[in-house]
């Protein structure tokens, strides 16, 4: 049988980490056409609000019906705009390990946003599923994402030379790749003791039944 996460609301001090929604495609595809969206990640581009809305209502429940891994909005706590994602994908259900990934609006960076989404899944998953391993990757010229999982308390376990593609603006405008090497990034359940003191503190946890 394949083990799949549950429908997950999560609580910090300033944010809530909970499900994608059709009201969400709006701020979803504006944060996927940022030029550090596109230069780091995968993310097609241009991305329209239509590709937001499959990768809300087809492929986002796809992946987590399949047990692949969970995507969740960041949302700001009292206002409850778009902040940004938090991904888990590639995950082994035997293994307990999953791949986290982060994205933030670039109205919302340099708030420590990243950080507190990332530390309260990480918590999430290490204290309710039973996780043991969490694997971040990082592109070699990202220090943003990778000043990031140093804050939450990751180890840097090495590198994987010419394994990641970014992206560059040639001068016509357009998008070119660029081989570069991914930063390997573990975070274990011992790992997090005393981040807590060093970010805000985070929330309960508050699970619901299944998804819509």
């Amino acid at each position: 049988m394949t083990s799949t996460f549950p429908n997950i609301s999560i609580s910090t001090e300033r944010l809530v980490l909970r499900a994608l929604d059709e009201d969400d495609v709006p701020a979803l595809a504006e944060m996927m056409n940022d030029e550090q969206v596109a230069a780091w990640t995968l993310v097609p581009q241009p991305f329209t609000e239509d590709d937001a809305r499959t990768w809300i209502t087809g492929y986002a429940p796809a992946e987590r019906a399949a047990g692949r891994g969970l995507g969740l909005a960041v949302t700001e706590f009292l206002t409850q705009r778009l902040v940004g994602l938090v991904q888990l994908t590639k995950t082994n259900w035997r293994i307990r390990a999953t791949e986290l990934s982060y994205i933030i609006a670039p109205w919302a960076r340099g708030e420590g946003y990243a950080a507190e989404a990332a530390l309260a899944t990480a918590q999430w998953l290490f204290r309710e599923q039973k996780f043991e391993r969490i694997e971040l990757r990082t592109a070699a010229g990202n220090t943003a994402s990778q000043q990031v999982a140093q804050k939450i308390g990751c180890i840097s376990e090495g590198v994987l030379r010419n394994a990641c593609i970014a992206r560059v603006r040639a001068e016509d405008g357009t998008w070119a790749d660029l081989r570069t090497d991914f930063i390997v990034w573990s975070l274990l359940p011992e790992d997090l003791e005393g981040t807590g003191e060093r970010l805000a503190d985070t929330g309960g946890f508050t699970s619901f039944s299944d998804w819509n």
